[in-house]
């Protein structure tokens, strides 16, 4: 059943209002997600979504949400102040954060990012590390933050399909050489790629900061650094189409 809320003085609007913020997202471990296709991605993992809210202009005919959701419709002058959206869809999901853990095995394929800032960057990073099939993400100080909004429209819903971990990068690369999982770094002095994919059964791939790099201390543990040839006149690669280059070259292209 679907509840109506009139006003914005309302307890569940003053507290969605908030998740806007890192502070309270934090704080109420909650985030808040816009669109039909990524509330579809959500409700494939119900225990994450709380609650729906939609425009009042909004036709659900097509949304199948599960009996444990709190289904609310709200004014559309209400729904505007809480859409961060240029052109909202009608539909926003308030969804739980999930605990932070990403099992490390041995044949586990990781991602671990070294202070990526745009949030649009990380989104499209963790798109393509999902795409990629990777096992995790693991995000080392100074990363934009996960539920960013728009690092959530980048990954177009990947955060609920690819666990990630707010860690200590020198930490983790201890724990990936514990499971004899080789560390690729990225480096401007690293060896160029060959042509041929790897398909390294295990892996961890390291990428640094959009300006920096990865920083000195960390690329000190790494077992090998790479780097991307560039044949034209740029300085650099985007760090999100580095990162999709260098994981499909460790990934390689053959299905398992």
């Amino acid at each position: 059943m679907v509840k109506r809320i009139e006003s914005s003085q309302n307890q569940k609007i003053k507290k969605w209002k908030k998740c806007h913020k890192k502070k309270w997202r934090d704080e109420y471990g909650l985030y808040l997600i816009e669109g039909l296709h990524l509330l579809e991605e959500a409700l494939k993992v119900p225990s994450r979504v709380q609650a729906v809210i939609y425009d009042e202009h909004f036709q659900k005919e097509n949304v199948n949400i599960t009996a444990e959701v709190e289904e609310y419709s709200v004014p559309h002058q209400l729904f505007q102040e809480l859409s961060q959206t240029e052109s909202p869809q009608g539909v926003i999901a308030v969804c739980k954060m999930p605990d932070q853990r990403v099992d490390i095995t041995e044949r586990g394929r990781y991602l671990l990012l070294d202070s990526i800032q745009d949030p649009g960057n990380l989104g499209t990073i963790i798109r393509t590390a999902d795409a990629c099939g990777l096992d995790g993400i693991f995000l080392g100080k100074g990363c934009a933050d996960l539920y960013n909004e728009k690092t959530l429209r980048a990954a177009q819903g990947s955060h609920f399909h690819l666990p990630s971990a707010a860690v200590d990068l020198t930490d983790v690369i201890k724990q990936m050489k514990e499971k004899s999982i080789q560390v690729y770094g990225t480096a401007l002095n690293g060896q160029e790629l060959s042509y041929t994919p790897r398909a390294v059964q295990a892996f961890a791939l390291l990428m640094g900061n959009e300006g920096n790099g990865v920083s000195e201390d960390l690329l000190s543990l790494t077992d090998v650094n790479v780097k991307i040839p560039i044949y034209g006149n740029a300085e650099s690669l985007n760090v999100a189409v580095a990162s999709g280059i260098l994981m499909y070259w460790l990934r390689g292209f053959e299905r398992e």
